[in-house]
Protein backbone atom coordinates (compact mmCIF):
# COMPACT_ATOMS: atom_id res chain seq x y z
CA UNK A 1 0.00 0.00 0.00
CA UNK A 2 3.16 2.79 0.39
CA UNK A 3 4.29 1.91 -2.60
CA UNK A 4 0.94 2.94 -4.06
CA UNK A 5 0.69 5.93 -2.23
CA UNK A 6 4.06 7.01 -3.40
CA UNK A 7 3.34 6.15 -7.46
CA UNK A 8 0.31 8.34 -7.37
CA UNK A 9 2.10 11.15 -5.16
CA UNK A 10 4.82 10.77 -7.60
CA UNK A 11 2.41 10.83 -10.66
CA UNK A 12 0.85 14.37 -8.55
CA UNK A 13 4.38 15.51 -8.86
CA UNK A 14 4.68 14.75 -12.60
CA UNK A 15 1.15 16.03 -13.61
CA UNK A 16 1.74 19.29 -11.99
CA UNK A 17 4.90 19.77 -13.56
CA UNK A 18 3.83 19.17 -16.58
CA UNK A 19 1.05 21.70 -16.63
CA UNK A 20 3.10 24.25 -15.07
CA UNK A 21 5.47 23.86 -17.91
CA UNK A 22 2.13 24.18 -20.14
CA UNK A 23 1.16 27.00 -18.53
CA UNK A 24 4.50 28.98 -18.76
CA UNK A 25 4.80 28.28 -22.63
CA UNK A 26 1.10 29.74 -22.87
CA UNK A 27 2.59 33.02 -21.28
CA UNK A 28 5.33 32.98 -23.41
CA UNK A 29 3.63 32.65 -26.13
CA UNK A 30 0.73 35.27 -25.63
CA UNK A 31 3.70 37.60 -24.56
CA UNK A 32 5.12 37.22 -28.21
CA UNK A 33 1.88 37.73 -29.64
CA UNK A 34 1.28 40.75 -27.74
CA UNK A 35 4.80 42.08 -28.52
CA UNK A 36 4.00 40.69 -32.54
CA UNK A 37 0.51 43.36 -32.15
CA UNK A 38 2.44 46.08 -31.02
CA UNK A 39 4.92 45.81 -34.16
CA UNK A 40 2.35 45.34 -36.39
CA UNK A 41 0.65 48.63 -34.56
CA UNK A 42 3.71 50.44 -34.68
CA UNK A 43 4.60 49.39 -38.53
CA UNK A 44 0.82 50.81 -39.71
CA UNK A 45 1.66 54.02 -37.87
CA UNK A 46 4.41 54.33 -39.83
CA UNK A 47 3.10 53.73 -42.69
CA UNK A 48 0.12 55.67 -42.27
CA UNK A 49 2.77 58.90 -41.51
CA UNK A 50 4.54 58.30 -44.75
CA UNK A 51 1.56 58.50 -47.13
CA UNK A 52 0.17 61.60 -45.03
CA UNK A 53 4.07 62.95 -45.80
CA UNK A 54 3.61 61.58 -49.48
CA UNK A 55 0.32 62.99 -49.93
CA UNK A 56 1.93 66.45 -48.61
CA UNK A 57 4.65 66.29 -51.27
CA UNK A 58 2.01 65.14 -54.05
CA UNK A 59 0.29 67.75 -53.82
CA UNK A 60 -0.61 69.84 -57.18
CA UNK A 61 -0.37 73.09 -55.47
CA UNK A 62 3.01 72.66 -54.38
CA UNK A 63 4.41 71.00 -57.53
CA UNK A 64 2.83 73.62 -59.39
CA UNK A 65 4.84 76.31 -57.01
CA UNK A 66 8.04 73.93 -57.63
CA UNK A 67 7.36 73.83 -61.54
CA UNK A 68 7.17 78.11 -61.20
CA UNK A 69 9.75 78.17 -59.29
CA UNK A 70 12.63 75.63 -60.77
CA UNK A 71 11.16 74.88 -64.77
CA UNK A 72 11.66 77.82 -67.48
CA UNK A 73 8.40 77.60 -68.43
CA UNK A 74 5.95 80.05 -70.18
CA UNK A 75 2.47 79.58 -70.32
CA UNK A 76 0.51 78.63 -73.69
CA UNK A 77 -0.55 81.33 -75.96
CA UNK A 78 -2.93 81.37 -78.73
CA UNK A 79 -1.02 82.66 -81.47
CA UNK A 80 1.51 79.62 -80.80
CA UNK A 81 -0.89 77.68 -82.86
CA UNK A 82 -0.70 77.21 -87.09
CA UNK A 83 -3.67 76.48 -89.40
CA UNK A 84 -3.36 73.44 -90.93
CA UNK A 85 -2.54 74.46 -94.19
CA UNK A 86 0.84 75.83 -93.23
CA UNK A 87 1.69 72.61 -92.80
CA UNK A 88 4.52 70.67 -94.82
CA UNK A 89 3.86 68.38 -97.80
CA UNK A 90 3.73 64.54 -97.13
CA UNK A 91 6.90 63.03 -97.52
CA UNK A 92 7.18 61.10 -100.96
CA UNK A 93 6.03 57.96 -101.03
CA UNK A 94 8.61 54.67 -102.03
CA UNK A 95 5.59 52.63 -102.79
CA UNK A 96 3.60 52.31 -106.09
CA UNK A 97 0.25 52.33 -105.74
CA UNK A 98 -1.63 49.36 -105.72
CA UNK A 99 1.89 47.51 -105.16
CA UNK A 100 2.53 45.10 -102.23
CA UNK A 101 2.77 46.31 -98.65
CA UNK A 102 6.86 46.03 -98.41
CA UNK A 103 6.68 45.47 -94.75
CA UNK A 104 4.43 42.94 -95.13
CA UNK A 105 6.66 41.12 -97.50
CA UNK A 106 9.46 41.14 -94.84
CA UNK A 107 7.75 39.61 -92.26
CA UNK A 108 6.07 37.08 -94.97
CA UNK A 109 9.79 36.39 -95.50
CA UNK A 110 10.73 36.36 -92.29
CA UNK A 111 8.13 33.52 -91.07
CA UNK A 112 8.80 31.81 -94.19
CA UNK A 113 12.89 31.66 -93.32
CA UNK A 114 11.81 30.70 -89.65
CA UNK A 115 9.35 27.69 -90.55
CA UNK A 116 11.18 25.33 -92.78
CA UNK A 117 10.04 21.77 -94.57
CA UNK A 118 9.37 19.98 -92.24
CA UNK A 119 11.12 17.00 -93.40
CA UNK A 120 14.56 16.19 -91.63
CA UNK A 121 16.46 14.27 -94.35
CA UNK A 122 15.74 10.74 -93.20
CA UNK A 123 12.64 9.97 -95.84
CA UNK A 124 12.57 11.08 -99.23
CA UNK A 125 10.59 13.90 -100.36
CA UNK A 126 9.28 12.19 -103.02
CA UNK A 127 7.65 9.81 -100.55
CA UNK A 128 6.46 11.97 -98.65
CA UNK A 129 4.63 13.96 -101.29
CA UNK A 130 3.05 10.33 -102.61
CA UNK A 131 0.16 9.05 -100.13
CA UNK A 132 0.70 5.21 -99.46
CA UNK A 133 -1.16 2.68 -100.39
CA UNK A 134 -1.96 1.22 -97.38
CA UNK A 135 -3.72 4.89 -96.19
CA UNK A 136 -7.04 6.03 -97.38
CA UNK A 137 -7.22 8.72 -99.42
CA UNK A 138 -8.13 11.89 -98.12
CA UNK A 139 -11.60 13.92 -99.83
CA UNK A 140 -11.58 17.80 -99.38
CA UNK A 141 -13.25 17.69 -96.06
CA UNK A 142 -10.16 16.11 -94.65
CA UNK A 143 -11.26 12.96 -93.72
CA UNK A 144 -10.52 9.80 -95.29
CA UNK A 145 -12.91 8.51 -98.35
CA UNK A 146 -13.00 4.91 -96.90
CA UNK A 147 -16.72 3.69 -96.37
CA UNK A 148 -19.37 6.31 -96.53
CA UNK A 149 -22.73 5.38 -95.50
Amino acid sequence: MRLLHLLVIGMLIFAASYVYRIKMESTARVERVLQLNAEIREQRNAIAALRAEWAKLDAPLRLQGLAERHLPLKPVNANQYDSLKNLPERPPSFTRPGSRDPIGAMIDTIEAAAAPDSTTGSIDKAATDQPAADQPALDDSGQGGGDQQ
